[in-house]
């Protein structure tokens, strides 16, 4: 797991390529994170499915809650298939400018 900052946004990136143990590191370490907008890249791993994606769904349910954006950069799933609740793109530019865009709503009280 490889953590990088930049702003108000933290990037958390899979490096072992175990979907189900790299959210259960990012949920036990949730506190340290839940302060910032959240990038879990999971690009590293060729075999992940939507299955794999909807599993993070209670821990972006509880971080949005702290009104942050928590985005998944994925590669190789049907993005129309991921439920609307999650937001998973494809890049980690595309997941900057989704977290641009929302800090700019949360700021106009959306």
């Amino acid at each position: 797991m490889k953590v990088e900052q930049k702003k108000h946004t933290t990037t958390i990136k899979d490096t072992q390529g175990n979907i189900l143990n790299f959210l259960e590191k990012v949920t036990t370490e949730h506190n340290s994170f839940k302060a910032q907008n959240l990038i879990l890249d999971v690009t590293q791993d060729k075999e992940i499915t939507l299955k794999d994606i909807k599993a993070f769904s209670e821990l972006s349910k509880l971080h949005k809650k702290g009104k942050k954006s928590f985005v998944i950069v994925a590669d190789g799933i049907d993005f129309n298939a991921v439920p609307t609740k999650l937001l998973v793109v494809p890049s980690l530019q595309e997941a900057h400018d989704i977290i641009e865009m929302e800090e700019i709503e949360r700021d106009l009280g959306f």
